[in-house]
């Protein structure tokens, strides 16, 4: 890949105790771009997403190996800070779980927890995350009421607000439309479209036509290998490898 690589992984082999889940996992992701993991249930991509935030780490018996680059610092060494590199890398997960606080204390908690930031600039940088996660206009009537009571769909660009307003610069991203209806789909994805001038993304996807809308690059797994990874358009009109084509058209997984 041409582009500057902000996250790495070289080699990286993951286990489940005795189960290895990841097999010698080689790929980057380029600043500024939406990489799609795609593959059948089970096959690695979800855990090699949590790979690239240490979130692994809060599973007992998990073991990783190899190295996962991000700009340039093996996160996996022992040194690394594992709260900082969570602010950095942030995540999105494929039910919204909103905190039972106001909407404006969901998106205030990472800034308040890192932070002193004064009261005015916590405002700014709260209003700002909702924007940019699409959703400031619909709820900004609403922000000192429960973000309980938020719709699906709006309870899930809430967590993107939350997970933007700490300013992360790569967002990971694990089936975040995969229990909301169509309507609510396209307005996620179309928050993709906008955030990624602003950072890198990696979003696991079981949908095709998801991943073929939304990311510039497509990695597919399968029974924790990777098989073949390369630039969207290339990889859903002609893929290198029958096993790829086979998923994409839908003729297993």
């Amino acid at each position: 890949m041409t582009t500057n690589s902000k996250l790495k992984a070289k080699n990286v082999n993951f286990f489940y105790s005795q189960h290895q889940a990841l097999h010698d996992i080689n790929l980057e992701f380029a600043e500024n771009k939406v990489t799609a993991l795609i593959g059948p249930s089970g096959c690695g991509k979800s855990t090699f997403l949590r790979c690239l935030n240490r979130m692994n780490d809060l599973i007992p018996g998990a073991k990783a190996e190899g190295e996962i680059l991000f700009d340039g610092e093996n996160i996996n060494a022992p040194q690394t800070d594992v709260v900082s590199l969570r602010r950095r890398v942030g995540m999105v997960f494929q039910k919204p779980n909103p905190f039972p606080k106001t909407i404006f204390e969901n998106v205030a908690y990472g800034l308040r927890v890192n932070d002193n930031a004064d009261a005015f600039m916590i405002e700014e940088i709260v209003e700002n995350a909702l924007r940019r996660a699409a959703i400031f206009d619909e709820i900004k009537d609403r922000l000192h009421t429960s973000a309980l009571g938020l719709s699906g769909g709006q309870q899930q660009r809430l967590c993107i607000a939350r997970a933007l307003a700490v300013e992360p610069e790569v967002l990971l991203m694990d089936e975040p439309a995969s229990a909301l209806d169509p309507i609510a789909t396209q307005k996620i994805e179309e928050s993709i479209h906008e955030l990624k001038s602003q950072l890198t993304i990696i979003i696991v996807t079981h949908n095709m036509q998801q991943a073929a809308r939304v990311s510039d690059r497509t990695a597919f797994f399968y029974m924790g290998k990777l098989i073949e990874e390369g630039d969207t358009d290339t990889m859903f009109t002609r893929p290198s490898i029958k096993q790829t084509e086979d998923y994409i058209t839908g003729r297993f997984g």
